[in-house]
């Protein structure tokens, strides 16, 4: 039978022996702690290297390579040393790949876990290889190596930087060991502490073992937080539950039934080999781990896991309107004041409005973000060159992800700028999507409900609307997916846009998918609207006159999708008749908290709907960007809002919400309407006819 024995700097009274098979062979573990005694660590080395046929040596330095340097610690060496008998180890080399998996793991089972995480490591030199494979997913990353060793008051914040600095401290350490400063500079330890515990709580990842971890630790210091640690025994758990730690990563394989180190497992691989520590290669350890199938043990003290992603979203004032919002400005400041004022608002930097938070899906998921806003006004932005959103918009997504969103959507008129969206999404640190797919959905979802409220259009058995359906500004992104479902539920479809060359083109492309369908295409659409039963909008006209809603059937359905609207509320009072719902919000699944952005609560925009989902779902990629979207996505983002529970929010119009009663109304002004009606004859409804128009 094998006999390993690990010796650790640790207390006795955990110590244990146990026996148990390890590679088709007998073994007899026994652990024994020297309290944090140097001396009493030889004399244990000393005597037990007689009777074992290896030794793990536990809770000391371990050498370590930190980039082409290799960093040997002369106190592990001399202990390492007393050992001459029997092969002996500090588990370096299987802790380094275990950490490495752990991350990797971790990393695909959860979905992109680690993405853009602010990972602190206690201890960077220690974990480098950690942090190495952790860099792969977040720039993030901040090392204490600097704060615990020499008080300096700043984080590490590269790999870069890590290196240079254990190059450094090897010097420093060599004059004056760093472990006395302390000792020297009274009052070092708690700046030290203060400056760790708020690196803790700025971060989603902590990094340490568990004695390094303890000494900053307080009642609910790791609420909603990941630790990566190692050799997690009962007592530890019981710790990491009274800190409330959201997800424990244990890199040491639970083996046996007594909780051991790697020192230990390394120990008995050496002794089951027959190897001395200089010929143990790493490959030979990675078949073993393959053979034990060993992986890290993912524990949740608290009980309950809550996997929560972060997203962030840029909104901007529409119009001047929205900027007195946001500032004390006097009602009555003259015009000519508020058009400076909106220049320069188009100079600002960006800022955080609001923090969302308590979004939860039906599916498990967690999210939370930060809604940015860019001073620019749609007029603004037309004003300038492309690339003067473009800066702010990156700027917006560098402050996003310095504060650990994984994704970025683009809100209202900075998704139309330029190549909407492909720049920034080229040249940002995190995946950027416009929230065009699930704004096509979510205004053809908001229309057919409306016409199926409405009930002024035959349904037929096929379950295609018996009538005809205009689409303006359908060459862009959102009208054209627009008008391909369309297609595929009403009789006849109707392109409008000033290019004909490119609603040819068009129309070619929805035959082919389509060719059953009836598709028209114009730019003298005018003539065309009083035969319309339902009409999207969707342009970048940023205040313009796109359509006459005069010259518009009674009773029509008109989804304005476009933000600024195309529609503007004294538009609309001429037509309380027609019902011009503003797109399709979204209603979110739980209570958000949230400021408000102008809808009823829970409810949001399509475009950041689709942000807010593709967090709920891991899904941190680019998805929707530029101007042509794609119809596949339209119906992915679809199905995944279901999942994740999203809803059709009430259907709202430049007024609010529209009730039962209020579609009702508009449904009874259409019918009286129809009776003295003229087809292609211009009609302005008394707004007085309908309460909540008179009152606007």
């Amino acid at each position: 039978m094998k006999h390993v024995v690990s010796v650790t700097m640790g207390s006795s009274t955990n110590d244990f022996t146990f026996e148990t098979d390890f590679l088709g062979q007998p073994f007899t573990v026994s652990r024994v702690g020297a309290d944090g005694d140097e001396s009493q660590a030889w004399e244990l080395l000393r005597r037990h290297q007689a009777k074992a046929d290896a030794i793990g040596l536990g809770m000391i330095r371990d050498h370590h390579d930190v980039g082409t340097r290799r960093i040997v610690h002369a106190d592990t060496e001399r202990m390492l040393g007393v050992v001459t008998r029997v092969p002996a180890t500090t588990g370096a080399a299987l802790r380094r790949l275990l950490q490495v998996r752990a991350v990797r793991h971790v990393q695909k089972q959860l979905g992109n876990f680690f993405n853009n995480n602010k990972v602190l490591f206690l201890s960077g030199v220690v974990n480098y290889d950690m942090a190495v494979a952790m860099a792969d997913y977040t720039p993030n990353l901040r090392f204490a190596d600097a704060v615990l060793q020499t008080g300096a008051p700043k984080m590490l914040t590269s790999l870069n930087q890590l290196e240079v600095f254990a190059r450094g401290a090897r010097l420093a350490e060599s004059v004056l060991p760093l472990r006395t400063l302390s000792t020297v500079m009274p009052g070092l330890s708690a700046v030290k502490s203060s400056l760790v515990r708020k690196q803790i709580r700025d971060s989603h990842t902590v990094v340490g073992t568990f004695d390094d971890l303890k000494q900053f630790m307080e009642d609910g210091a790791l609420k909603d937080k990941t630790v990566i640690t190692s050799a997690v025994d009962d007592e530890r758990f019981a710790a990491f539950k009274r800190w409330e730690a959201n997800l424990v990563v244990d890199v040491s394989p639970t083996l046996f039934d007594h909780v051991v180190g790697t020192n230990t497992i390394q120990a008995m691989i050496l002794a089951a080999l027959n190897m001395s520590s200089e010929e143990l290669a790493d490959a030979d350890l990675e078949d073993i781990i393959r053979e034990l199938a060993i992986k890290p043990r993912l524990l949740h003290p608290t009980g309950e896991f809550r996997n929560i992603r972060r997203f962030a979203f840029v909104i901007h004032p529409l119009s001047q309107e929205y900027i007195t919002k946001g500032f004390p400005l006097p009602k009555a400041t003259p015009k000519v004041v508020m058009d400076k004022v909106e220049q320069a608002a188009a100079h600002m930097p960006p800022m955080v409005y609001s923090k969302m938070s308590n979004i939860v899906s039906p599916a498990g998921a967690e999210a939370e973000g930060w809604l940015i806003t860019v001073g620019g006004t749609p007029r603004e932005m037309l004003a300038r060159s492309p690339e003067f959103t473009y800066r702010r918009l990156l700027m917006a997504a560098s402050m996003a992800q310095k504060m650990g969103a994984q994704i970025i959507g683009l809100g209202a008129f900075t998704k139309v700028v330029g190549d909407a969206g492909v720049t920034v999404a080229r040249r940002a640190e995190i995946p950027v999507t416009t929230g065009n797919s699930y704004s096509a959905s979510g205004a053809l979802w908001a229309a057919a409900d409306a016409v199926r409220r409405m009930g002024l259009v035959k349904i037929n058995k096929n379950q295609k609307i018996a009538g005809k359906t205009m689409v303006v500004g359908a060459t862009g992104s959102i009208g054209s997916v627009s008008a391909r479902l369309l297609a595929m539920a009403v009789d006849e479809v109707y392109l409008a846009g000033r290019n004909m060359k490119k609603l040819e083109a068009l129309k070619a492309s929805m035959l082919k998918d389509t060719p059953q369908a009836k598709i028209v295409a114009t730019t003298n659409y005018e003539d065309h609207l009083h035969e319309m039963d339902m009409i999207v909008t969707s342009t970048s006209g940023a205040g313009k006159k796109i359509l006459d809603i005069t010259k518009v059937k009674p009773g029509c359905v008109i989804t304005d999708v476009a933000r600024p609207l195309d529609l503007p509320p004294e538009e609309v009072a001429k037509r309380p008749d027609v019902l011009v719902i503003e797109s399709g919000e979204i209603e979110l699944p739980t209570d958000v908290k949230m400021k408000d952005i102008g809808l009823p609560p829970n409810v949001i925009y399509a475009c950041l709907a689709e942000t807010i989902v593709l967090a709920l779902e891991g899904r941190f990629e680019v998805f929707t960007i530029g101007r042509d979207t794609e119809w596949e996505k339209v119906k992915e983002i679809y199905k995944l809002g279901l999942k994740h529970g999203m809803k059709l929010a009430a259907i709202s119009g430049v007024n609010g919400v529209f009730t039962d009663e209020d579609i009702a109304e508009v449904k009874r002004l259409a019918l009286e309407a129809r009776k003295n009606w003229t087809p292609g004859q211009a009609t302005r409804s008394r707004p007085e006819s309908r309460k909540k128009d008179a009152a606007a």
